[in-house]
């Protein structure tokens, strides 16, 4: 009887040590942005560095020139990526090592009220099912609310959380919103 009890002791003490450790170490953190014009790069820099989190940039292989940029010109290079649902502009493959974050925080700027599908390339290659993915954006006068929106519903497997417009937001507001 003894060694069972204390086989019960020894198990539930590694038990204990092995929690405080991952408890000791916390979540670890990723901020994944897309930027064509620094807006969403200035945003997601302060981002990591209220949440501690590390940087990533999601780079198109092919850089957006303000001309690719120009909205106004439906031939232009993001206006028919956007108008294409299953456009996936190609992205540099650098992130190596996704399975070491439990949390991805994922900004871009909107265009034409959704993620650049540059986004979705983003999360087509690397496989985020199963993450808490928090989205934030920028935008000129759309709301977040139908890319989050779009997102949840293209990519059901991964745990989003509420995002946010960044347009104007103090580092209090960003620390507030990172709590929840």
């Amino acid at each position: 009887m003894k060694r069972i009890v204390l086989f019960m002791v020894m198990v539930s003490m590694v038990y204990i040590a092995s929690y405080a450790q991952k408890a000791a170490e916390g979540t670890k953190v990723l901020v994944a942005y897309f930027s064509a014009t620094g807006n969403t790069e200035k945003a997601a820099q302060q981002v990591a560095s209220i949440v501690s989190g590390d940087l990533h940039k999601i780079q198109p292989e092919k850089s957006y020139t303000s001309a690719d940029l120009n909205w106004r010109d439906k031939s232009s290079r993001s206006s028919v990526e956007m108008d294409d649902p299953t456009s996936r502009p190609a992205i540099i493959d650098d992130l190596k090592n996704l399975a070491e974050y439990d949390t991805v925080y994922l900004g871009f700027p909107i265009w034409w009220n959704q993620a650049p599908r540059l986004i979705n390339t983003f999360l087509e290659k690397y496989n985020l099912s199963g993450k808490t993915v928090i989205p934030f954006a920028t935008s000129g006068s759309s709301s977040i609310s139908n890319a989050e929106s779009e997102l949840r519903k293209a990519y059901p497997n991964v745990n989003w959380q509420k995002g946010k417009l960044m347009n104007g937001v103090t580092e209090e507001d960003i620390k507030n919103w990172t709590k929840k």
